[in-house]
């Protein structure tokens, strides 16, 4: 934050001091000048470091006989089989699998053979091949699971309680199982070999920074492998590219400061000090280049894994997830190569933001508790989610490497030899005696900040309020979340009232997280205001009843934002909460208060009420498919069950054959998957069209050929003269559809249906494509077809 906020404006306007660089630009704004200095001397950096520990990374010989640059070396954990007639050293392999891209496919291939060396007379060979037809699948793919391991040579089951035992003795250790080096748009797979093993081989250096990992905490699961300091994370290479870097950075202040004064800036006090000279200066570029270092530490782990499943294979950071998990073979990257983990590339990504801050004015950045805080201006925070993440803890996997290069610049900040955790606002059970305590700790402290912040709150201003927490919690009440009930409360409690809520985008798409999950998208805001000191009380009924006329127009307002599906129940929360607490109670049929989970489960409900209330809107064939996707999804049911539901909506199995929704075939009907729709389809010539028609054309389309095609379909739709389907209903249905798919646990539906909605900004404003209809398509293609 302080390097974000504090530091740039201090330095706004300056050229670049390193030699030769102030004369390439005729303008140096804001803080272009600061961010041309960290690349340069970043690049300083990554270079005097190759000349020092260069000989560590060997290049790989290929089959042709030259030399590639390696990219990363795949390790795996090993432990000594406990069967006694085996004895060898088994691999402990999450996945064999080095790269799927079609026609490139790459695996490893375990062989056991003679080693008169060896204790047990044998050894595991380890072999690259690129048949995907003989790849590894199911059980094969790996030794190790949740379940425990097995030894490849001899088969025998290992249970995980005996591998853990092994790693708590010391007697884990590693074997290389593949090389992998850069080609031209591709990877070369290369089997290891004693030269590449053994530059690899070497002693810890001195001056590692000091830290141990908690005893037990959020997101943790490494010390049960006997791993208990933070440098026990690193393999001994690692750790010399760390700490060489590390050092890099205190030695790059020093060329700094040396080249500033050459450029005429005055000496003046230390960065701490607010000082604007040269030795501030030097102090700022040291602070992002310890930054640069502390963004290559994420790929520079050995928990660190191998990247298969993606078109360019990669070394995938420690934190896909906000945890430090286990990890059987591991990527070690090369911090000199031109791919993923590689120093330049943090260095690229730092200079890059740091180039386009305003650096116009100055904030102030400290570090206090949140409920000792002056909130007369504004308040604007995205609060801890109670027990999802372990800040703290997992903040001094990085915390250990800035103090060792930034102590000196920053003393202040980096006073404590691990991050402060006593007053920490998480629900962590670890850290204070169990569940229910740590429950007590989170509201009780969550209650006091939000009274403070209500004491001093300004009139002309909300408070805004961001959680990316998704309701997952199912119980007699209904859907709801701890995360979700604890933070309204903790608001509500505390005299606040939610005026409105909305979603922000926040996340990437290719997270872990996100990838093959209905995970949120989003960061949803929420709007709050000082509630009124003599708000009116209301019973459950008079809530419900605001709710039903309240909520409708405000779930329409929400999809006409082109607010995602995956988002919506969260974003809903708002104008449903805006209600239950803009009164001081809401009180049961029994006299007692509505809590909050309760008031979240009421809202769920009305949600889902209005979302099938909009049912109506749709066309009898709509209605149906609605009806049997309920019951069947995409899989085949009885005619006799279909034919039943589709005359009670005025309809018939045959009629909505031959329109093109279904197939009914040896008494089972089955709804087509949008895969299963013609290409040829031309809305304007069909005698009559349905919005679950149009919808799942639309989302056919969409996959195969973007906004564009997918634009015209809606477009042609709409303007039919016979029964015109209006885009509104079919973004509507996604919405429907996406709820319906996500209960019954339908991902794969609910991606495509969410997909939709959420590409509607896109559909709207993309250029209609040449030829605009299907007949006009016909006609350019003629010959072609």
């Amino acid at each position: 934050n302080k390097a974000l906020i504090e530091i740039p404006p201090k330095f706004q306007d300056l050229k670049p001091v390193y030699p030769g660089r102030a004369d390439t630009s005729s303008s140096w704004r804001g803080a272009q000048g600061l961010a041309d200095d960290v690349r340069s001397y970043g690049q300083w950096m990554r270079d005097e470091a190759e000349r020092r520990i260069g000989h560590l990374y060997p290049t790989a010989k290929l089959t042709d006989g030259s030399e590639a640059t390696v990219i990363a070396w795949i390790w795996a954990r090993t432990i000594t089989c406990p069967n006694p007639a085996c004895g060898v050293e088994m691999p402990l392999v999450r996945s064999w699998w080095l790269g799927k891209k079609k026609g490139k496919e790459a695996y490893v291939v375990p062989r056991v053979v003679p080693d008169t060396i060896h204790p047990s007379g044998k050894r595991v060979q380890y072999n690259i091949e690129n048949d995907p037809k003989a790849g590894p699948t199911g059980e094969d793919d790996g030794t190790v699971g949740r379940n425990g391991a097995i030894c490849i040579a001899c088969g025998t089951g290992v249970d995980l309680v005996y591998v853990r035992d092994e790693a708590k003795a010391g007697r884990m250790g590693s074997v290389l199982i593949a090389v992998v080096a850069e080609g031209t748009r591709t990877r070369h797979y290369i089997e290891p070999t004693d030269h590449q093993t053994g530059a690899a081989g070497i002693p810890a250096p001195a001056r590692i920074p000091d830290g141990n990992l908690p005893d037990q905490a959020l997101g943790f699961r490494v010390q049960a492998y006997g791993m208990l300091a933070f440098t026990d994370l690193f393999t001994n290479r690692q750790l010399t590219a760390l700490t060489t870097f590390s050092d890099l950075v205190t030695e790059a202040r020093e060329l700094v400061l040396g080249d500033a004064l050459v450029a005429g800036l005055p000496k003046g006090p230390r960065l701490s000090a607010e000082g604007t000279g040269a030795e501030a200066y030097a102090d700022a570029v040291a602070t992002y280049l310890a930054i640069c270092v502390s963004r290559a530490i994420d790929r520079h782990s050995s928990i660190c894994s191998w990247d298969s499943s993606t078109k360019q294979e990669h070394v995938r950071g420690v934190f896909a997830r906000q945890a430090i998990p286990m990890a059987w073979d591991f990527a070690e990257g090369n911090p000199f190569c031109t791919s993923s983990g590689n120093f330049s590339d943090s260095v690229a990504w730092v200079a890059q933001v740091l180039a386009i801050l305003p650096a116009s004015r100055g904030g102030q950045v400290r570090l206090a508790p949140a409920s000792a805080q002056d909130y007369s201006r504004m308040l604007s925070t995205d609060p801890p989610y109670y027990d999802n993440i372990g800040y703290s803890d997992l903040s001094d996997f990085f915390y250990v490497w800035l103090r060792r290069s930034l102590q000196p610049i920053h003393p202040g900040l980096f006073s404590t030899l691990l991050v402060p955790k006593a007053e920490e606002l998480v629900a962590n059970p670890f850290r204070h005696g169990g569940k229910d305590a740590a429950k007590k700790h989170f509201e009780s402290g969550f209650r006091s900040v939000f009274a403070k912040a209500r004491e001093t709150a300004p009139k002309d201003y909300p408070a805004t309020v961001y959680y990316a927490f998704k309701q997952s919690d199912d119980d007699a009440d209904g859907s709801a979340s701890s995360g979700w009930e604890t933070l309204l409360d903790g608001m509500i409690r505390s005299g606040w009232s939610i005026t409105a809520t909305w979603p922000m985008r926040s996340e990437l798409g290719n997270r872990m997280r996100s990838q093959g999950s209905n995970a949120l998208a989003s960061s949803i805001v929420l709007a709050l205001r000082p509630r009124p000191e003599h708000a009116p009380t209301t019973d459950r009924r008079g809530f419900l009843t605001t709710l039903r006329r309240e909520l409708p127009p405000a779930l329409r307002e929400l999809q006409q934002g082109l607010i995602a599906p995956v988002d919506l129940p969260q974003a809903v929360i708002g104008p449903g909460m805006a209600v239950y607490s803009r009164y001081s109670q809401v009180i049961e049929p029994d006299g007692s208060a509505m809590s909050v989970r309760a008031a979240l489960a009421r809202i769920n409900e009305i949600l889902d009420e209005v979302l099938s209330e909009q049912e109506g809107d749709f066309d009898a064939a709509t209605r149906f498919a609605i009806a049997w996707y309920r019951q069947q999804g995409y899989s085949p049911g009885l005619f006799g069950d279909a034919n039943s539901l589709a005359n009670a909506r005025n309809t018939a199995v045959a009629t909505l054959e031959r329109a093109g929704i279904l197939t009914s075939r040896g008494g089972k009907v089955q709804l087509l998957v949008p895969d299963a729709l013609p290409v040829w389809y031309d809305v304007t010539a069909d005698e009559f069209t349905s919005v679950w028609e149009v919808t799942h054309h639309a989302m056919r389309l969409l996959e195969s050929g973007g906004a564009g095609p997918t634009q015209a379909l809606l477009r042609e739709a709409a303007a039919r003269t016979q029964n015109p389907v209006d885009a509104e209903n079919v973004k509507e249905l996604a919405f429907l559809l996406f709820s319906i798919a996500e209960k019954n646990g339908w991902t794969k539906d609910a991606l495509r249906f969410n997909t939709l909605a959420t590409s509607w900004a896109d559909i709207r404003d993309a250029a209609p494509p040449r030829p605009s209809t299907t007949q006009d398509a016909l006609d350019f293609d003629g010959e072609d077809l």
